[in-house]
């Protein structure tokens, strides 16, 4: 049960009940912090953001959920397959050398809804139906935020916020507002759930399915324990307004690029659509700074990328294990506050940098090198700037030539993940970032910022001399 009013104090706020949040807010209560979460809405809620990558299972493990989500009976993911530019490719996630053989597609209600009662047994002070209005800064610090429900208001003060308030962006975009859009990937995603439809004999079991349109973008197909199946079209946002314009609707857009897209067709050719489209905005974007002093920018608070990857909840728990590991290691002090921000907006950036450049690369090979929707996706010289386009290259592929030397960094980096490595068909993304998602720092190799992230025997960083 939340308690009836937020504590006046706390070591640590956070702002959200999303994957982000709820990581971070149980990881710092396991340390044995004081953790405060303010969360809007009631869960459980509906959200979008099903398929979730084998890369969550070790963070499941480190919060001690991954029971809790087992038995809620999601569908297993061991795999993808790809219908995309022409190619045809399954990708088995069992051969692909990770602990972690497999994942879920999930409904996001009841995975969220799981992930925030966890926090609260291990000791969370959680609030739902209760807003952050603004956040104070005092002498440059935040220090405190106002906040609201049905039946209160008031402020609470804290050591450490960390905002997980996803795309409204309370601290970047509400008060200091140094959030980027990209120009590449500002798409529209419209999307409903079938019953009965087919499967792809060839995929995996419980494998995501993603069919490209040349002309028009691409389709996601996600199996849900629910009996349904998700089935979405993403494009970019001009051709989206144009043709709802000419066919006379968001219905008979999405209806005519079910036909362009045959294999899928025949998937639920005998299938009925049971829900209402759902349509949203699909802007990439990237705060300035996730992080300063006194705040962490977690999960979609700090940036947006496109789903093609189905990366967000992936960067959602990756940011808030790192947010807490940061703030942990403050407050204890095993390092200070400068050296733990530099740590955590290090790591999250590269993280966020290497899934941007994958997903570019794979619009990259998209058929028909003219079509308007590929040409949309690509990254400009704007969205590259600030990038360390070479370094997060190198964090994703390896038997790569060095390539500093590369007049065009985005066109060569992704001219590179096209060709295959050592064992992979020369398919998709050629093998590349597979299996390297996002390297975990905690080994001096992967050091930031001369810190290293430490599991035991507890959370938190170490400098690389330790």
């Amino acid at each position: 049960m939340d308690d009836e009013r937020p504590a006046a104090q706390t070591d640590v706020l956070v702002v959200g009940g999303g994957p982000a949040g709820a990581t971070a807010a149980a990881l710092l209560a396991r340390q044995g912090h004081e953790v405060t979460l303010l969360e809007k809405e009631r869960f459980p809620r509906y959200h979008i953001g099903e398929s979730l990558l084998p890369s969550l299972l070790p963070l499941l493990d480190l919060l001690g959920a991954r029971e809790a989500v087992e038995r809620r009976g999601f569908v297993r993911k061991t795999g993808a397959y790809y219908d995309w530019g022409g190619q045809e490719w399954e990708l088995c996630f069992g051969g692909l050398g990770r602990s972690a053989q497999y994942s879920f597609q999930v409904v996001r209600s009841e995975f969220d809804h799981a992930l925030l009662d966890h926090a609260r047994e291990q000791g969370v002070r959680v609030h739902e139906e209760t807003a952050v209005r603004s956040v104070e800064f005092r002498d440059g610090r935040a220090a405190a935020a106002t906040w609201s429900s049905a039946t209160a208001t008031g402020a609470v003060s804290y050591r450490h916020l960390v905002d997980a308030s996803g795309r409204a962006g309370l601290v970047s975009a509400r008060h200091l507002r140094t959030r980027r859009f990209h120009d590449a990937f500002r798409n529209v995603a419209l999307w409903g759930y079938w019953r009965d439809a087919a499967r792809v004999e060839s995929a995996p079991p419980g494998a995501i399915c993603l069919f490209s349109l040349p002309e028009d973008g691409w389709f996601w197909a996600i199996p849900l324990h629910d009996g349904t199946l998700s089935v979405g079209l993403v494009t970019d946002k001009h051709s989206f307004a144009a043709a709802r314009q000419s066919l006379g609707g968001t219905e008979d857009l999405y209806a005519d690029r079910l036909r362009r897209c045959p294999p899928l067709a025949r998937l639920l050719a005998g299938a009925d659509r049971v829900t209402p489209l759902r349509v949203d905005t699909d802007y990439s974007y990237v705060a300035d700074h996730f992080c300063g002093p006194g705040w962490f920018l977690a999960g979609d608070a700090a940036c947006f990328l496109d789903p093609l990857l189905s990366t967000g909840v992936h960067l959602a728990m990756y940011s808030g294990m790192l947010a807490a590991a940061s703030i942990t290691a403050a407050l204890r002090q095993d390092v200070s506050e400068t050296e733990a921000a530099a740590f955590y907006h290090q790591a999250y950036r590269h993280a966020y940098e290497r899934l941007l450049i994958l997903v570019g690369a794979f619009y990259d090979i998209h058929q028909g090198r003219d079509a308007h929707f590929r040409r949309a996706q690509q990254l400009s010289r704007r969205d590259q700037r600030d990038l360390r386009l070479h370094e997060s290259f190198l964090h994703i592929v390896s038997g790569v030539e060095d390539l500093h030397d590369a007049e065009d960094g985005a066109s060569e980096l992704f001219a590179a993940l096209r060709e295959p490595v050592a064992g992979h068909r020369k398919v998709g993304l050629g093998g590349h970032g597979s299996s390297r998602m996002t390297p975990w720092p905690t080994d001096p190799e992967h050091a930031i910022a001369g810190l290293r992230l430490v599991l035991e025997p507890r959370l938190g960083l170490r400098r690389t001399g330790k």
